[in-house]
């Protein structure tokens, strides 16, 4: 469509030089008029820049008959969404309907009357805006939800943190970066690498199905708080449920078998390799990284990256996917960044819309490398 202020642009095409004429002046003085003869030239002008709002198309030409030259146009992304009026001396319905199948909107019969072009020419303008308009507010709209779906897996998530520990840091920002970078590393497409960053804070969501006093409860679990522990995943699909939306089916996926293991000894279901979904692996991993390198109850301290990156290494093949490995090691440096960025210890200075406060401190240096995870160190599986 016509930039704000400026005149719309009409593109007439006929091979009859006088009728050009006319309907350059007929509708010069409210529009801007450029005429093509032929169907070669008219593909051209269509194409370039400021491209038509409406083309004024003639069926009989030389060469590309008005038919081949609408299906070439309605063909092209560029130039699909054009108006197309054909210009016509014949009246026949069959011709007609030929003409609407290529994708016209209108017809117009020759002689031409310069008042029907004129008002023909404003209709078919103004239900173009307004189907503009109308698409805009669409995407406008569809992004609001979008966010709003966003903001609203971000709460959930970060309802459980507090449910789990009475405080909130900032485990919803860690784990969907995780996962994307894992992910991205693994070969995955961007809007795969995008739609797990956005499910991914869900994954634990069951445990809020969890008493809390078993979720804080230091040392090792008794056999009936282990059993409730391990009702999360199943927990957590139920409360998601099953959805169409896309982002919701993910989450559901990776709530629900984030705990299996690649050796088929994990839980609910002792799904074995393969059988665990992809998503699921890469949850497996994020959640037991993120595990080691965060305070818990049963663990005052936390593992430091290098420790937990060896620890999450030594288990590909029995608890993980074994052709994540690489993927996994190409993530790990980045993953060490966003540790960092989005370390706990600014949890109390990031507020609930996820923004950072005036007082934040400067963003802290890379710390320097510490000795790797005695073999074989792994923290309790509480999670």
């Amino acid at each position: 469509m016509a930039q704000e202020g400026a005149r719309p642009v009409i593109l007439a095409v006929d091979d009859a030089e006088d009728l050009l004429a006319l309907i350059g002046k007929v509708l010069g003085s409210e529009y801007e008029v450029k005429l093509a003869t032929d169907g070669g030239d008219a593909l051209t002008l269509a194409a370039q820049a400021p491209q038509p709002d409406l083309i004024l198309l003639d069926i009989e030409m030389p060469g590309a008959n008005g038919f081949e030259v609408c299906r070439l146009l309605k063909g092209d992304p560029a130039t699909a969404r054009i108006p197309v009026i054909f210009l016509t001396g014949r009246t026949e319905p069959s011709e007609q309907i030929e003409g609407l199948d290529v994708g016209a909107v209108d017809y117009l019969t020759k002689p031409i009357n310069a008042k029907l072009l004129l008002a023909r020419v404003r209709i078919h303008l103004a239900l173009a805006n307004r189907r503009s308009e109308l698409e805009r507010q669409v995407v406008e709209r569809t992004a609001q939800l979008e966010d709003a779906r966003s903001q609203l897996i971000r709460r959930l998530a970060r309802a459980m943190e507090f449910h789990e520990s009475a405080a909130a840091g900032n485990r919803v920002l860690r784990v969907a970066q995780y996962a994307r970078l894992i992910a991205q590393a693994s070969g995955m497409k961007p809007e795969v690498t995008e739609l797990l960053q956005k499910a991914a804070p869900l994954y634990d969501i069951g445990k809020m199905g969890v008493p809390a006093e078993v979720l804080r409860k230091p040392g090792k679990l008794s056999a009936p708080d282990l059993e409730r522990m391990q009702r999360h995943p199943q927990l957590g699909a139920e409360i998601i449920g099953e959805h169409q939306d896309p982002v919701l089916a993910l989450a559901r996926i990776l709530a629900l078998t984030h705990h299996e293991r690649w050796d088929g000894t994990g839980y609910p279901k002792k799904l074995k390799g393969s059988e665990i979904p992809w998503p699921g692996r890469v949850m497996a991993i994020v959640d037991t990284f993120e595990s080691m390198t965060t305070t818990q109850f049963y663990r005052q301290k936390a593992f430091s990256i290098d420790e937990a990156g060896n620890a999450v290494k030594e288990g590909f093949g029995t608890q993980f996917d074994p052709s994540l490995a690489e993927a996994f090691d190409k993530a790990l440096p980045v993953m060490r960044k966003v540790r960092e960025t989005y370390s706990d210890a600014l949890g109390d200075m990031i507020n609930l819309d996820f923004s950072p406060t005036r007082d934040l401190p400067p963003k802290p240096t890379l710390p320097k490398p510490v000795p790797a995870a005695a073999k074989g160190a792994r923290p309790p599986n509480r999670r």
